[in-house]
Formats: structure tokens, C-alpha cells, sequence
């Protein structure tokens, strides 16, 4: 091709930002030559022809420096880069602050909190450590946060909804120790998972506990309606997750069933905290109805929102290795999109990558998710969840609750729009 180090440099800054860069630079070993080099960069070359005429990348570069044999790879490229055409008008700062929207319901999640951590105390004395090393390694609290909001659509939070928030963090909780052992994690949030600490066998089983201690907080309601709708839950996210598990490596399957299947093992629970928001708030049932609505469609948002990460997020969003839902024959959406355009070579070589995979393979899926022009796509079905969701809430009636479950949509579509940019 006859380009220079600079050259290349300028064409990935256009295209995804250092993170493509980086990628190329370890494909390349660092050099400005080789066949098999010119040929991942030709795959760029095509992506920024792509943004381009898409007008959705716009950027300045303010630095470049060539790169030669003795250096590999250093940070040689800072850029300015806004996002161009968007089909929305940019969400407002207040609006987007999660922390403006979490500051009103901040005593509620402590609340949780401090219930998870008397609840690991219930327990038989033996698994007593098990418990608080789970449930005392709080995360982002996200479906304690919508039985919050959801409650404040009706009025404010109860002692009930309190519980309810706990039962379905205790469920969630469940999953992830169940994941773990699944996926051969040894890290979670920092810690060491269940599994990496006491073993499999342990962690299965505990997971099993956490689940069982769940339905008894449940039943403990005066009515059996909490303890019906939690059960139901419980059971189509462990379903979602036996149908991802048999589908793994099977694109066919896998793009068939995709929606449902992460319906089923993400958005169920956010349907839930929804749920037993507005029943504990005894709303009526049309807007019991509207607010199960948002939560699906919030939780599949973000489930989508999340496989977009692990492709074309950084290390540090993801707060994991990118591309480990790959290592594992899990088939996300831009994946799933790019073997569905892919001539039937390019399927075949994807299926391979997929099927043998080493950690260098993801440049080369990386490179076909850009030739088939996968990133806008996936954005826009997030976005469309995200409009299905907001166009939930509009039965329910005027609240701060309400405005924040808004700035909820308008947060993951804002970060969404700032994956265009890495």
C-alpha cells in the first residue's frame, strides 16, 4: 500500500480512536510493513470510509508521530471527538447525571444495603462467610435503584419495597455466583469470586441457597402475589440462561433467539423491580402494566448496550478483558449482525475464530464487525428499546420518579453515544 507509520496512525484515529490503534499496532507487532498487517489496516482504511460518509465521527487530530521498528507501540495521538448527526437532540447534563438522579433515593439503597448485610447473618452459621463475602461486595445496585424510582412514580418508597429491592438483588447476586462458575471467573468487582475462593462445588451450591433464602424472604409478604411474581422471574432467568448456555458457538440458534434469550436472563429482573415497584405502591393495573414495560425494555437495552462494551468499549467500562463473552462461544448482537452480512467466506472465518478461540482473535473479529459495519446498527437497537421504554412511562402521571426513570433511558443512550468515540 506504500502508506507511512503516520499515515496509518491518522487512518485508525479516524476510525475508532488509540483503542483501534492499539489493536493494530499488537496485530502488526509494531511495524509499518507486512502482508498480514496491510491487510488489517486496509479493513480500517474501509471503516473510516464508512464514518465518513455516515457524517458520525468527526474529528480533529492534533498530534502524530510515525511509528518505526524500534518502538512498538506509544500513545502518539491525542484527538477532539464529538459525535455528529445524531438522530436525537444531545441529552442535557441534568439530565444525565446519575448521580443527580441517585442522591433522592440514596437512604433507600443504604437501606438494601444494610439488609443484604444482615441477611448474610441468617444463614447457617457454616455459610455465614460465604454470605458476607457475596452480599456485602455491593455493585452498581441498578434493580435496588429501579424499585426506588419506580415506587417514586406513585409516591415514596416503603418498608416493603425495601425487601423487595433485596430479594431481587439476592436473586441477581444468585446468577452471577452461578456465571462464575460457568465462565471460570476468578475476579468480580474486585474480589475473588465465590468459586476462585472456596471452589465450584461450593459456589453452586451457595448460589442455590441465595436463590432458596430469596423465595423465603418473599413468602414472608402478606400476600402471595410477591412471592408468585418472584418465583416466575427466578425460573425465566435461569431458562435465559440454559438456552444462551446450549446455544453457545451456534450462530444460527443464536441469532434466532438472541432478543429472547437476553429478554428472558437480563431484562427479566429489571421487569421485576418495576413490577413489585408499583404493586407495593398499589398502582392501577395499566400502569403496573406501563412501568413492567420500561423495565423490559430498559433491561434489554442495556443488556445490548453491554455486549457493545465488550467489543467496542474499553477495558475500563467493560471492567473486564474485552471480548470474554467470545471466549466463551457467547454470540452478541454485533457479532451476530456481522455473521449475518458476512459473504459466506467471511462466515466461515468467523465461525472459526468463534470456535478456536485464542485472545489474538479478536483484531480479526474486530476487523470483520468493521467491514460489515456492525456499530451503527447495534446502537440503533438500543436506541429503540430506550424510545419503546420511554414511551412506557407516559401513561403514568407527572413525579420526580418518572423524570428519573427518563434520565435513566437518556444516561445508557448518552453512553451508548460515547462508545462512537473510542
Amino acid at each position: 500500500m506504500g502508506r507511512s507509520g503516520a499515515e496509518y496512525q491518522a487512518i485508525f484515529a479516524e476510525c475508532t480512536g488509540r483503542r483501534g490503534w492499539v489493536d493494530a499496532a499488537r496485530r502488526g507487532r509494531g511495524e509499518s510493513q507486512g502482508a498480514d498487517f496491510e491487510a488489517f489496516l486496509a479493513a480500517a482504511a474501509g471503516c473510516r470510509r464508512a464514518a465518513a460518509r455516515r457524517g458520525r465521527i468527526v474529528e480533529k487530530i492534533t498530534s502524530l508521530t510515525p511509528i518505526n521498528q524500534e518502538t512498538r507501540f506509544k500513545p502518539m495521538l491525542a484527538a477532539e471527538t464529538k459525535v455528529a448527526g445524531s438522530d436525537r437532540a444531545p441529552e442535557t447534563e441534568s439530565a444525565c447525571s446519575w448521580k443527580r438522579i441517585m442522591e433522592p433515593v440514596e437512604p433507600f439503597l443504604k437501606a438494601v444495603t444494610q439488609q443484604l448485610m444482615r441477611q448474610a447473618h441468617d444463614f447457617d452459621p457454616e455459610v455465614v462467610p460465604y454470605a458476607e463475602h457475596a452480599l456485602n461486595n455491593g455493585g452498581k445496585h441498578l434493580r435496588p435503584a429501579l424499585v426506588a424510582l419506580g415506587a417514586g412514580c406513585f409516591g415514596r418508597p416503603k418498608e416493603g419495597h425495601v425487601k423487595a429491592a433485596v430479594i431481587i438483588e439476592m436473586i441477581h447476586l444468585a446468577t452471577l455466583i452461578h456465571d462464575d462458575v460457568m465462565d471460570e471467573a476468578e475476579i468480580r468487582r474486585g474480589s475473588p469470586t465465590v468459586a476462585a475462593k472456596w471452589g465450584n462445588e461450593i459456589a453452586v451450591l451457595f448460589g442455590d441457597c441465595l436463590f432458596a433464602h430469596a423465595l423465603t424472604l418473599a413468602a414472608s409478604f402478606p400476600t402471595t402475589e410477591v412471592c408468585r411474581a418472584v418465583s416466575i422471574a427466578t425460573n425465566t432467568v435461569c431458562s435465559g440462561e440454559i438456552l444462551q448456555t446450549q446455544q453457545r458457538r451456534n450462530f444460527p440458534a443464536a441469532r434466532n433467539d438472541y432478543f429472547r434469550v437476553i429478554e428472558m436472563k437480563t431484562g427479566e429482573l429489571f421487569t421485576l423491580s418495576c413490577d413489585l415497584a408499583a404493586f407495593l405502591s398499589e398502582a392501577p393495573p395499566a400502569q403496573r402494566a406501563a412501568l413492567r414495560e420500561f423495565g423490559a425494555a430498559v433491561g434489554t437495552a442495556y443488556q445490548v448496550y453491554d455486549d457493545c462494551v465488550d467489543l467496542f468499549g474499553t477495558e475500563a467500562e467493560a471492567g473486564k478483558s474485552l471480548g470474554t463473552d467470545l471466549a466463551k462461544g457467547k454470540l452478541t448482537w454485533p457479532v451476530l449482525l456481522a455473521w449475518e452480512r458476512a459473504s459466506a467466506a467471511n462466515r466461515r472465518t468467523l465461525e472459526q475464530l468463534i470456535q478456536h478461540w485464542d485472545p489474538k482473535n479478536l483484531a480479526e473479529v474486530n476487523a470483520l464487525l468493521a467491514k460489515y459495519d456492525t456499530f451503527e446498527p447495534s446502537v440503533r437497537e438500543i436506541r429503540r428499546f430506550l424510545d419503546q421504554a420511554r414511551r412506557a412511562l407516559r401513561v403514568l402521571p407527572a413525579s420526580t420518579g418518572r423524570t428519573a426513570l427518563v434520565a435513566m433511558a437518556d444516561i445508557l443512550a448518552q453512553q451508548t453515544g460515547t462508545l462512537a468515540v473510542q
